[in-house]
């Protein structure tokens, strides 16, 4: 059964790198798909990088993972979102609709979210900019059994700290897990005393108001 499992692996790694240069070359797509996403075939962009995440579940990828740089808005923030939101938000928007039309998005969890949270802040720089915060920022969630058109939570007025219904990165975590159908219970391990998972070792709660 070893051998078997591996060879079956083995088999689908050469099944993905022999359809990396079909996938790749956005130039087959259409003058219409290219431009809802704003893509540019041979440059590199989020554009260009949302499109290849579609194509990518639409072949049956399990999990793609897409960085946009340049959030960190330490100075001129108003010139510097300006121009990453322009960037983003209209290919990100055209993956969404596009899961969507195609019927992908049922069963694809779409997770929008920074590396390091700097939507809120400790302190406004002379320079216009902010400083890093960790304290209180957004995230959000379609598809994949993630209930829509909610707005869970909320900030002070200034984005310092949580005002109402946070939830903690645990629990965000375990939410995902459970919208993937993966038993965070089972996936423990005995390291130093502690079994380890994959949240953690502390307690984590499934936030129900947030599963459709």
């Amino acid at each position: 059964m070893e051998i078997l499992s591996r060879v079956a692996s083995y088999e689908m790694a050469y099944r993905m790198q022999v359809s990396v240069p079909e996938l790749m070359d956005l130039r087959q797509g259409s003058e219409q798909t290219l431009a809802a996403y704003g893509a540019e075939p041979g440059k590199s962009s989020l554009a260009n990088n949302c499109l290849l995440a579609r194509r990518l579940v639409e072949r049956g990828i399990r999990f793609v993972q897409l960085y946009d740089r340049g959030w960190d808005s330490l100075t001129h923030i108003e010139n510097q979102y300006k121009r990453q939101c322009a960037a983003a938000d209209r290919p990100v928007a055209a993956l969404w609709r596009d899961l969507k039309q195609r019927g992908l998005l049922n069963n694809t969890l779409v997770i929008w979210g920074r590396t390091w949270p700097d939507t809120g802040c400790t302190g406004f720089r002379k320079n216009m900019g902010r400083n890093h915060h960790p304290h209180g920022f957004t995230m959000w969630m379609a598809g994949g059994g993630a209930k829509a058109g909610l707005t869970h939570g909320a900030t002070d007025d200034f984005g310092y700290h949580v005002a109402n219904e946070g939830v903690h990165v645990r629990d965000l975590h375990t939410n995902i897990l459970r919208l993937m159908g993966i038993d965070l219970h089972r996936f423990k391990y005995p390291f130093k005393g502690l079994d380890l998972g994959l949240i953690g070792v502390e307690p984590a709660r499934v936030v129900k108001e947030l599963i459709a």
